[in-house]
């Protein structure tokens, strides 16, 4: 952890909103606080460059129970940047630009529509849909293992799903995750592919949570502290996929879409 940004975030004028972080109202609390963020963030980016899913999700629940909602969500978007730009750069061979394009079409404004929504909208209802849509879909792949691959503008729709659940619940990579393996998007391409979706989203939410004024100073810092941390992890990741068959890595995906529907249906 770089100690000039936490001495920084530690003199801020006024230092971390209480509000926002009421487990930080001690300075002294930050730096152990930020030290666990940064092993989770590490963490968590492997994980979501093994499976491409779960640690979005993973990673927001620690960071609300560190620093408060308010202040999770955006910093998860600032870390979840690093971390798919991390894997959109060691995949980017292998990246299907194509579906990005169409996906893209329908991301960007779902994500800027959810993010200006965000203060207004309750949320805790729409993630037990979204965790039973996870499980149906898993089901799905398992049950009709032969389904009809969907068309390249389907992703438009797709897109567009998990701009607006990513910009209301923090993460939305397993919403993603069965229609680009059921398009026969596997391996490292799988990884990148998914990375650059998801990268799509969190460049829009960024915009939007700026002009709702959710982009502060501290969630800036916060952002940064966390870079090295997740790109290292994207990194070893990547390393990580280079040694897996396709079979494993599908069981790896589904797994931690289950993981993500369970938090999501507990109100996690």
């Amino acid at each position: 952890m770089c100690p000039i940004v936490v001495l920084f975030i530690q003199h801020l004028p006024g230092g971390i909103p209480r509000q926002s972080a009421p487990f930080l109202e001690p300075s002294a609390g930050l730096v152990p606080a930020l030290l666990t963020a940064s092993v989770l963030a590490f963490a968590l980016a492997w994980l979501s460059s093994v499976g491409g899913v779960g640690g979005g999700v993973l990673m927001l629940i620690a960071l609300t129970a560190l620093f408060g909602l308010q202040v999770a969500l955006p910093t998860l978007a600032l870390t979840q940047l690093a971390s798919n730009g991390g894997r959109v750069w060691f995949n980017r061979r292998a990246v299907q630009w194509r579906l990005i394009t169409w996906y893209a079409l329908g991301a960007v404004p779902f994500a800027l529509a959810g993010g200006l929504l965000l203060p207004y909208v309750p949320v805790e209802p729409l993630k037990r849909v979204l965790g039973a849509f996870l499980v149906v879909t898993v089901l799905w792949r398992r049950f009709r293992p032969a389904p009809a691959v969907p068309a390249d503008r389907t992703f438009a729709a797709v897109g567009a799903g998990c701009g607006l659940a990513s910009a209301l619940f923090g993460a939305a990579g397993p919403l993603a995750a069965p229609f680009f393996l059921v398009k026969g998007v596997l391996g490292s391409a799988y990884i990148g592919t998914e990375a650059a979706a998801s990268l799509v989203i969190h460049l829009t939410k960024i915009v939007a949570y700026g002009a709702g004024s959710l982009l502060s100073v501290h969630v800036l810092l916060l952002g940064l502290a966390l870079t090295p941390a997740v790109v290292a992890g994207a990194w070893l990741g990547r390393r990580t996929v280079a040694r897996m068959n396709a079979r494993t890595l599908v069981l790896v995906i589904e797994g931690g879409i289950v993981v993500a529907a369970i938090l999501l249906l507990a109100g996690i």
